[in-house]
């Protein structure tokens, strides 16, 4: 099958703190190099993009991205706030050019980027489907055969007429995704916009983009945070992270990496630690029937083990558990039953699931003798992180506050 995206080497860089990525003069001296065959010197001193990082005035927002989109293909793009992928859409419609490499298209490329690209305030819902679709290189006449369907399916003809300064952001959307996806563009690129519609019309949207690759043999680019829509559309995603290409396979693959990349590393401590009283051999923290390098999900039970040897004497042992946020907050404390722990074992303390809220926790281990005496203490000793499950389309997927997220019983009052 034939490619309708070629991206060969493309990267971005920007210049912090400027509305353009350089002076009239590095400018010049950068055209200067390139006319002796040389490289950009300006380039040279970029770094990735590593948000949290201090560095020089230079970042790559993108690097050395390679990527073959074929024709009828539905990839979905993936990665954290911050990792590249509204810099590499915007790349690909042409909103910005990239610093190196380049990016070859086969046919005209329809952009959704955010609510109210390409429209005009002042202009009626009518005449911004004239503008955006001669944008796309539409003539009046092929607009006008699909202006009808266009206005139907966004659901906004009683307002048509009215300037878009008075929709709200859902209506926007409805219009702007209903003309993007209906001038028969080759190429669709869609970004996280549709999640400001509605449950109604997101449903109908994706619906729409698996019509328009299936029947029309159209190129659909989408960017989520929504893993169970990225799942349902697309046959494969890329990941990136930092401004570079991570992953590129089948979406479950992309997704599960994507998880992997919110585990904590130290989520398993596997290395004896403790002291000459009592020792662990390891600690972990893990999605129940899972293993310790899979990402720990909110609404999976999980468990706690710690394999422990007990060098004293005594049997009257018990740990003390406390798991709290990265604030030092404490969430949770809770105490082993007496004449669990013996001389040596295993030991395993299970939570319910859906008991954890998403984010990121620490654990304190206490070793109590006879009710009274600590003989080991471990803080933070490990840090685990909850992801959020999968959503369904069309239902909030925002973070909630808080350490905790259960579900409760409700009922009516007597």
């Amino acid at each position: 099958m034939s490619w309708m995206l070629k991206i060969e080497n493309v990267s971005k860089m920007y210049r912090l703190g400027m509305i353009d990525s350089s002076t009239i003069q590095d400018d010049l001296k950068a055209f200067y190099y390139k006319l002796r065959g040389k490289e950009n010197p300006f380039l040279k001193i970029g770094e990735e993009n590593k948000r949290d990082a201090a560095g020089g005035d230079y970042v790559w927002a993108l690097k050395n991205i390679n990527l073959e989109i074929e024709k009828g293909e539905i990839l979905g793009i993936v990665g954290k706030n911050g990792a590249g992928k509204s810099t590499l859409l915007k790349l690909l419609s042409k909103v910005t050019k990239p610093s190196q490499g380049t990016i070859r298209s086969r046919g005209r490329i329809a952009s959704l980027l955010e609510v109210g690209t390409g429209f005009h305030s002042e202009l009626s819902g009518r005449d911004n489907i004239y503008l955006n679709g001669a944008i796309l290189g539409m003539s009046k006449r092929e607009i006008t055969s699909k202006l009808d369907e266009i206005i139907d399916f966004s659901g906004c003809g009683r307002y048509i007429d009215t300037p878009v300064k008075r929709y709200s952001s859902g209506m926007y959307v409805r219009l702007a995704f209903a003309v993007a996806a209906h001038l028969d563009p080759e190429i669709l690129v869609v970004d996280e916009v549709l999640a400001v519609g509605d449950v109604e019309f997101q449903k109908k949207a994706i619906g729409k983009m698996k019509n328009i690759s299936r029947e029309g043999g159209r190129t659909v680019l989408f960017v989520s945070h929504n893993l169970k829509s990225i799942k349902s559309l697309c046959s494969k995603a890329i990941l990136l992270k930092n401004g570079m290409l991570n992953f590129y396979g089948s979406t479950s693959e992309t997704i599960d990496k994507y998880l992997e990349l919110d585990v904590k590393k130290n989520n398993f401590l596997e290395k004896e630690t403790g002291n000459e009283k009592f020792k662990f051999n390891y600690i972990g923290f893990k999605s129940k029937k899972k293993s310790f390098v899979k990402p720990i999900i909110r609404t999976e039970a999980t468990e706690l083990i710690l394999d422990y040897e007990n060098k004293t004497d005594s049997n009257n042992i018990h740990f003390t558990i406390k798991i709290k946020g990265v604030d030092d907050n404490i969430f949770l404390t809770t105490v082993s039953p007496e004449k669990l722990i013996k001389n040596k074992g295993k030991v395993s303390m299970n939570i319910p699931s859906g008991y954890f809220n998403e984010g990121e926790f620490l654990l304190d281990v206490y070793v109590i003798k006879n009710k009274n005496s600590a003989i080991c203490v471990l803080e933070n000793i490990i840090g685990f992180t909850i992801v959020p499950e999968e959503i369904d389309l069309g239902v909030y997927s925002g973070v909630e506050k808080g350490y905790s997220r259960q579900e409760m019983q409700w009922g009516e009052g007597k």
